[in-house]
C-alpha cells in the first residue's frame, strides 16, 4: 500500500480522474477503495461444426462517469482476452502488460477442457482483468472498455478494425532493421543494468521452475508407487498370521506417506508452480518491453544522425 503522501508524487502524464486515486491508493483504517470492480466466472463450453471452446462471464461494476452504465454482463473467450493483450501491447508499448495464461497452461499436468484446466484459466483470466483495472494508466484504455462493455458480436466487428496487414507488416520489418541495426549506441545506464538484471533472473526462475517440476514429477511417480505397494502389503498380512499385525503396521505407513506426499504435491501445484510461472511470465514481459525500448531509441538515434547529416549539407551548400 502506497503511503497518502505519495499521491501529490504522480507523474502529470497519467491520466488522473477522482475515481483514479481511490483505485490506487488504500488509506489506512479504511477499507480498499475501487470504482472498477470485474469478476469472471461461469465457464461455458460450446460445441460448433469446426471447433470447441470455452466462454466465460465478465461481470463489471463501476462507478465511472465514462461508461453508460453501472453494470454489465458479456461473454468472452480465450481469443478475445488475446485481442485485448494485443491492443494493449500495441498502445502502450513501453508499459508492462499482466501476463495472460499460455494457449495450454500447465501442459502435460492436466487435459484440456477439463475441470481443473477450465478453473485454473478462470482464475487466470480474472486476476488479468483486475490486474488492469487497478493499473493507472492502462484501466482507462479505450479497448480495455469495449472488451467489459459491448456484445460479442459487437466485439468481432471492433477486432476487424485493428491494424491492417500493410501495418502490421511495417512493424516487423522495422523490428528486423532495428535488430540488424546492431545495439542501441545512446542506450541510458539504467536500461542496461536493468537489462543484465532480468537476463540474470529470467536463466535463474527457468532453472528454478524446471527444478520445482522435477520434484513434482518425482513425488507424484513415488505416490504411485506407494498406493501399489499399501494394498500389497495388506493382502500379505492376510496369509502370514506370524507377522500379519508388522505388515499391517507398514502397510498403515505406507498410506499415511501417500496421504502426506500427495498434500506436499497439492501445495506445489497450487503455491509454488503457478507462481514460478507467472515470474517467468513477467520476465519475458518485460524483457519485451526493453526491447521495444531500444527500438525506439534506435529509431530516435538513426533520426538524429539523419537531421545532423541535413545539418551538414545544409552548412555545406551555405
Amino acid at each position: 500500500d502506497t503511503p497518502l503522501a505519495e499521491v501529490n508524487s504522480l507523474s502529470p502524464s497519467v491520466p488522473i480522474s477522482p475515481s483514479s486515486v481511490t483505485n490506487q491508493y488504500t488509506f489506512e483504517g479504511e477499507p480498499e477503495l475501487r470504482d472498477l470492480f470485474i469478476t469472471v466466472d461461469d465457464p461455458e463450453s460450446h460445441i460448433t461444426a469446426i471447433e470447441t471452446f470455452i466462454t466465460y462471464r465478465v461481470l463489471t461494476k463501476t462507478s465511472r462517469g465514462e461508461f453508460d452504465s453501472s453494470e454489465y454482463e458479456v461473454r468472452r473467450r480465450y481469443q478475445d482476452f488475446l485481442w485485448l493483450k494485443s491492443r494493449l501491447e500495441e498502445a502502450h508499448p513501453t508499459l508492462i502488460i499482466p501476463p495472460l495464461p499460455e494457449k495450454f497452461i500447465m501442459k502435460g499436468m492436466v487435459e484440456r477442457f477439463s475441470e481443473e484446466f477450465i478453473e485454473t484459466r478462470r482464475k487466470a483470466l480474472h486476476k488479468f482483468l483486475n490486474r488492469i483495472a487497478e493499473h493507472p494508466t492502462l484501466t482507462f484504455n479505450e479497448d480495455f472498455k469495449i472488451f467489459l462493455t459491448v456484445q460479442a458480436w459487437e466485439l468481432s466487428s471492433h477486432k476487424k478494425q485493428g491494424p491492417s496487414l500493410l501495418s502490421r507488416m511495417g512493424q516487423t520489418v522495422k523490428a528486423v532493421a532495428s535488430s540488424v541495426r546492431g545495439g542501441v549506441k545512446n542506450r541510458p545506464e539504467v536500461f542496461t543494468e536493468v537489462n543484465n538484471y532480468m537476463e540474470r533472473f529470467s536463466q535463474k526462475i527457468n532453472v528454478l521452475d524446471k527444478i520445482a517440476h522435477r520434484i513434482y514429477k518425482e513425488e507424484r511417480e513415488y505416490c504411485s508407487e506407494m498406493k501399489e505397494y499399501g494394498p500389497i502389503h495388506t493382502l500379505w498380512s492376510a496369509s502370514e498370521d506370524d507377522v500379519a499385525e508388522c505388515l499391517k503396521g507398514v502397510a498403515s505407513c505406507i498410506d499415511r506417506c501417500c496421504k502426506a506426499t500427495e498434500k506436499r504435491m497439492a501445495g506445489l501445484s497450487e503455491n509454488l508452480l503457478p507462481i514460478l510461472h507467472e515470474y517467468i511470465l513477467y520476465s519475458e514481459i518485460l524483457m519485451g518491453v526493453l526491447k521495444r525500448r531500444d527500438q525506439i531509441q534506435s529509431e530516435l538515434d538513426s533520426r538524429i544522425d539523419a537531421l545532423a547529416n541535413k545539418k551538414t549539407e545544409k552548412d555545406l551548400v551555405s
